[in-house]
């Protein structure tokens, strides 16, 4: 009798052993995954600023007491700005975006086939890379640009403008046109000719 309680007990103990908790690499494993992601800003109760992707995961994790945060944008990158009146001012779009968020400052960086758009002032940029800098409200970029517009073609290498596309520069040109037209013959805003709202 005792001894069939003591091998009871043994069997007991070895049934209730913890188990191994597997361990996960966060460097690799996102703590957040949201699909179909739909983001909205408004100013003063007018949409500003929309941003769409198919998948956002979220990254967080600390490495030698640095804090290491961002967020990745993944199948596509959609944001789409918007004036004051409602109107679709300019439209970002590239196959994927990274947002930084850790301990070092905010940054974003948009990256692969990105075209920037500015539909009032009939601007197209194409790049590889563009990077946005939240604070100073302007886009920049490093790489090979190409800018088409109304009057012509502009390429080279690097890029600064402010944030909706206004004013680019682009640093190092080469192999450049204008196109002569008419006094009277003007850009006209196609994307935004039924009324503000409308894409």
């Amino acid at each position: 009798m005792i001894a069939a309680t003591g091998l009871a007990a043994i069997v007991l103990f070895q049934g209730c052993s913890p188990k191994e908790e597997a361990s996960i690499d966060f460097t690799v494993t996102p703590v957040q995954v949201v699909d179909s992601m739909v983001v909205l800003r408004a100013d003063n109760g007018n949409a500003s600023m929309r941003m769409i992707s198919p998948m956002m995961e979220r990254y967080y994790y600390k490495s030698d007491s640095t804090e290491v945060a961002f967020e990745l944008y993944k199948g596509g990158f959609n944001v789409y700005a918007y004036t004051a009146d409602g109107e679709l001012e300019t439209t970002i779009v590239a196959q994927e975006a990274r947002h930084n968020t850790g301990s070092d400052a905010e940054s974003w960086c948009a990256y692969g086939d990105v075209v920037i758009i500015n539909h009032i002032e009939g601007q197209k940029i194409e790049t590889d890379t563009l990077y946005w800098n939240r604070e100073e409200k302007s886009i920049y970029t490093d790489c090979y640009v190409k800018l088409t517009s109304y009057s012509g073609m502009m390429q080279g290498y690097g890029m600064t403008s402010d944030e909706r596309a206004r004013n680019s520069i682009i640093l190092k040109p080469f192999d450049s046109y204008s196109v002569a037209r008419d006094s009277g013959d003007v850009y006209v805003d196609t994307v935004n000719i039924l009324g503000p709202g409308v894409d």
